[in-house]
């Protein structure tokens, strides 16, 4: 009998894109899809897929959300406030606070999978830290160093795999101050020069079907699996500074664009930043522009070869997602 493989958060934008691979790789019934809103997966409920309601911001939900799945894609929580996804110093009942409250998020999911009996965690992370390292300046990737620190002690309980998704290169906007191709400025304004390192942007949905790939990989045969108690990086095939990503950018809307470096100060107090940036109304724009000073030092720059091993071929290039996406707009 195949395993049952579940998915959660199973509605969102990866999430989406890893169940759609996924049922391309195995029978609806074997999945169980778990998101805030199940209503949304009704086309895969009809196609055979068990469907169930369960919310990080509701931990009493995740009790029994796991309950028959044997490996477990665990989508991370959508916040980059490290409390908020991995604090486990409020995990008490003494909490009184509904902030207090939401501050579980990763591993109450990976405690109730455990008690569920789920086998296998697969653990969407970030592919900052240099590759495959344990140390960033990221305020965003904090939560998820902690979370694969959390992971690696559960080893005995269970295994796990630590997917570190590269930049999206949709995600573009939040690394060029929110910059619209719809209503484009001529000078991006942000606290890096634009000289490299860069990033190594890759597909969102490359990223969703290379990581579906992996979890039927381990499905399919746990003992010769490459990445048990691992991590993996799926990033572009190559790196792009923030320099020529802005060129790309303006050549895809055709507008010459440039990059206007400002202090990290000067940053925090553009009009378009506090709320684009603000979290359980928490401004978090200052924590956010570490980021910036995380690709100055090379964390987002490493090109790995896994993804064109696990896709089978080459992924697609940062030009051509931009191209189709303004394409689209």
């Amino acid at each position: 009998m195949s395993p049952t493989i579940g998915v959660f958060p199973a509605s969102g934008g990866l999430g989406s894109s890893v169940v759609n691979h996924l049922t391309t790789l195995v029978p609806a019934s074997g999945l169980i899809l778990i998101a805030r809103s199940p209503e949304k997966l009704g086309d895969l409920r009809e196609a055979g897929a068990t469907v169930r309601q369960a919310d990080y911001d509701a931990p009493s939900s995740l009790t029994h959300a796991f309950d028959g799945v044997d490996v477990l894609m665990l989508i991370s929580y959508a916040s980059f406030e490290i409390q908020h996804r991995v604090d486990v110093s409020i995990y008490e009942p003494k909490c009184e606070s509904e902030t207090d409250k939401d501050q579980q998020a990763h591993r109450i999911a990976i405690d109730a999978a455990i008690k569920s009996g789920v086998k296998h965690i697969f653990y969407s992370s970030l592919g900052f830290a240099g590759g495959l390292g344990d140390e960033s300046v990221a305020h965003v990737m904090g939560a998820h160093l902690q979370t694969e620190q959390y992971l690696a002690g559960q080893i005995g309980k269970v295994s796990y795999t630590s997917v570190r998704e590269g930049l999206y290169s949709e995600s573009f906007p939040i690394y060029t101050a929110w910059f619209d191709p719809k209503n484009p400025v001529d000078e991006i304004t942000i606290p890096h020069s634009g000289s490299g390192p860069g990033v190594t942007w890759v597909k969102r949905d490359e990223l969703g079907e290379a990581t579906a790939k992996l979890i039927v990989d381990y499905a399919k045969s746990p003992e010769k699996f490459t990445y048990v108690n691992k991590k993996v990086l799926l990033s572009g095939k190559r790196e792009i500074s923030l320099a020529e990503t802005v060129a790309i950018l303006g050549r895809a809307i055709g507008k010459n664009l440039r990059i206007k470096e400002i202090s990290v100060d000067e940053y925090v107090k553009l009009p378009q930043i506090g709320d684009l940036h603000t979290y359980h109304g928490v401004n978090l724009s200052r924590e956010w522009s570490t980021a910036w000073q995380a690709i100055k030092n090379g964390e987002t720059a490493v090109v790995s070869p896994a993804m064109k091993e696990i896709l089978g071929r080459e992924p697609e290039s940062y030009e051509k997602t931009i191209q189709d996406l303004v394409g689209a707009l």
